[in-house]
């Protein structure tokens, strides 16, 4: 299962001057790839007059495989592969990069175009502000109306997430939890009611 991993904290732009090129980077957050579409296009809306607008994204964990990326006219494999690897190298999930170029006359080849784009986009990443994201599960709890205090008691040590409570026979709570602590809470609960509380993993982890 994934745990936790480093997302981008905002939107952050780096400008680099290479032989009279302009190049301009946009590092931002995207949780899925309609998101890291829209990134691309508003920033296409932004600069009509770049000569190229080369990019790649990770629109998940770390480990995902929803990944793209685009040389965007450049010649094939100097933009957006080294544009990814720096990426992936870098270990964060969630993310997407954009380099804006503006030509300035002086041709780079194909070498210059790799190190200049991939250069670019790991000099962004050395000041892009980060947070945590923690790995959360969802949970599914049931139990007899016995125990309902226990069970909101429990939840709240460990600062989970009730998103639906249903009443029925008994009563069903579904949450969201840290994949970390999961094993914790659900081992709290059995103990304290001796079996009575049964839990579910789903299996979706956000």
């Amino acid at each position: 299962m994934n745990q936790g991993y480093f997302i981008p904290m905002t939107h952050h732009k780096v400008e680099t001057e290479i032989k009279r090129s302009q190049f301009i980077t946009h590092i931002g957050h995207v949780s899925n790839r309609p998101e890291a579409e829209a990134f691309i296009k508003q920033l296409r809306l932004t600069h009509p007059q770049a000569t190229h607008v080369c990019w790649a994204y990770i629109a998940g964990a770390p480990n995902t495989t929803v990944m793209s990326m685009s040389d965007d006219g450049e010649p094939n494999g100097t933009a957006g592969r080294p544009m990814l690897n720096a990426l992936q190298y870098s270990g964060l999930g969630e993310i997407v990069a954009v380099v804006v170029r503006y030509f300035g006359g002086t041709k780079l080849g194909t070498g210059g175009l790799q190190r200049a784009y991939g250069g670019c986009v790991k000099e962004a990443l050395l000041t892009l502000p980060t947070q945590e994201k923690i790995a959360q599960v969802s949970l599914l709890i049931e139990c007899g109306y016995e125990f309902e205090a226990l069970v909101r008691h429990v939840l709240q040590q460990y600062n989970a997430l009730l998103e639906q409570c249903d009443y029925g026979q008994n009563i069903t709570l579904q949450l969201q939890v840290a994949l970390e602590q999961v094993n914790a809470l659900t081992a709290e609960l059995t103990n304290r009611s001796s079996g009575a509380i049964h839990s579910k993993l789903l299996n979706n982890i956000r």
